[in-house]
């Protein structure tokens, strides 16, 4: 059974309903009592990054840190409030501090890119996405973060990988068939431009355009012509399970 006092499960209630204020007062009252009391220091921090007081919430993470140096809850929302404050020469560090504590911490390498991205330097960002995709090679975070660092590299063809890798994960991501087809623009082939921008994949590509070129079609109306018969099998299997009803 929960006890409902218990401060954890009362800052858990706070935070649920997006009550930082109070939930930066309760954390007052507790260390009042106790100014060493963790679960208030960080929660302090915590309700402060939310009331968008980034300042001081880095101070308070790093009154936590004081005490605790490898604390990754105060670590993370020390990062997360120096990304807003635009400091990523300090992201890195704190970032290295979580990756020397566990060298496979996703989120650390992930956030180690992403400010590396923001600081230009995205040969350096894509050997952490690496990394992570080396963890796990379904990372989309990582993966749609690479992209865009070969994007800038001028990798094309990498880019494409990455954001088709990325597609097949988050078919629904509307952002990914834009981001490749720009990059198929770059290569100069317009028709792969268009098929990406339809969200058609890498695997699907290639059928479309050899059937373009057999049929003596665009690949425009190549496309259109494939998608008249889906949608017509489609229309037919629908019927006919409308008739078995």
């Amino acid at each position: 059974m929960i006890n409902l006092l218990d401060p954890n499960a009362v800052l858990n209630r706070m935070f649920d309903a997006e009550k930082f204020d109070d939930m930066l007062a309760y954390c007052k009252t507790l260390l009042e009592k106790d100014p060493a009391d963790m679960l208030a220091l960080q929660n302090s921090a915590l309700a402060l990054f939310y009331l968008e007081r980034f300042s001081d919430a880095v101070t308070a993470c790093d009154v936590v840190l004081n005490m605790k140096p490898s604390d990754a809850h105060a670590l993370k929302i020390k990062i997360h409030s120096l990304e807003k404050l635009g400091l990523h020469e300090q992201v890195l560090d704190c970032c290295d501090i979580l990756l020397r504590d566990d060298p496979s911490d996703t989120w650390a390498l992930n956030s180690m890119g992403l400010t590396l991205n923001e600081l230009d330097r995205h040969d350096e960002a894509v050997k952490f996405y690496d990394k992570t995709l080396a963890l796990n090679n379904d990372d989309i975070t990582a993966l749609l973060n690479k992209a865009s660092s070969l994007y800038q590299m001028k990798d094309y063809t990498g880019c494409i990988d990455c954001y088709d890798r990325a597609q097949v994960l988050e078919p629904k991501l509307a952002k990914i068939p834009v981001a490749k087809s720009r990059a198929f623009e770059k290569l100069g082939l317009d028709d792969e431009a268009f098929l990406a921008a339809q969200g058609v994949l890498l695997k699907d590509m290639k059928k479309i355009i050899q059937n373009a070129k057999k049929n003596k079609y665009t690949v425009f109306h190549q496309f259109c012509t494939d998608e008249f018969y889906n949608l017509k099998r489609t229309k037919s299997r629908n019927d006919s399970g409308l008739d078995n009803l």
